[in-house]
Order: C-alpha cells, then structure tokens, then sequence
C-alpha cells in the first residue's frame, strides 16, 4: 500500500514525458542536456541498455557503449531526469536477461547481440 501523496507527487513529476518502450539488450541513443556555463548543448550518449531497475519517478536505467581506445563506458540516467530531452531505441536485441553485466567481461564480436526479428 503505497502513500497518496507519494503516487501524485510522482504522476506529477513523469506526466508529459515521452518514453519509449524499451527493454536490456535494446541500442538507445539518448540525448542529454549539457549546461556549460551559461551555454546549453545536447550531447547523444549511444549505446547498449544493460539493466533497467525501479519505478515510478525514481526509475532508472543503464547504458553501455564502447568509447576510445575500446574503453567501456557506462552511464546510469534516471528515467524521468530533466537532463533528458529524447530517447530513441535505435536496435531490438535479443537477449534472454533482464540484467546484461556480462557484458562488461566481453570483448569484440562476443559482446554482439542478436536483433530481435519480427
């Protein structure tokens, strides 16, 4: 039984707020606000979505992607953040896990995923 006020301060806050249906294994290319200063710019984080935990405002998820000198890097944004302003699922991948972390052991084509056909 969850409090009241609880459920509409957290409707208030994910109201108007476009997600898109995504799941772990899924290609993402999110969009984030960057403020430098007084300047504002959006930067693209594309990469693999390993894990998605939560609910309701406090709801999160994980992105992997592979940066220089095949390095990983891993970004955790939370799902209703101002600083997000687009996702788009790029790829449908299937995997059969909701949570990917072994892929942060693997390298190259063992860390390929397969795209979920229709």
């Amino acid at each position: 039984m969850r409090n009241k006020y609880i459920d509409a301060f957290e409707a208030k806050q994910t109201e108007g707020k476009e997600i898109p249906d995504f799941r772990a294994g899924d290609t993402l290319r999110v969009a984030v606000i960057i403020k430098e200063g007084d300047k504002t710019r959006v930067q693209n984080f594309e990469g693999v979505c390993i894990a998605k935990r939560g609910q309701g405002a406090g709801a999160t998820f994980m992105v992997r992607k592979i940066g220089a000198n095949q390095v990983g890097v891993e970004r955790i944004f939370p799902l209703y953040s101002e600083s997000i302003e687009s996702i788009k699922v790029l790829r449908r991948g299937r995997v059969r896990r909701a949570k990917l972390f072994y892929l942060r052991e693997r390298r190259g084509k063992a860390a390929r995923i397969k795209e979920l056909r229709k």
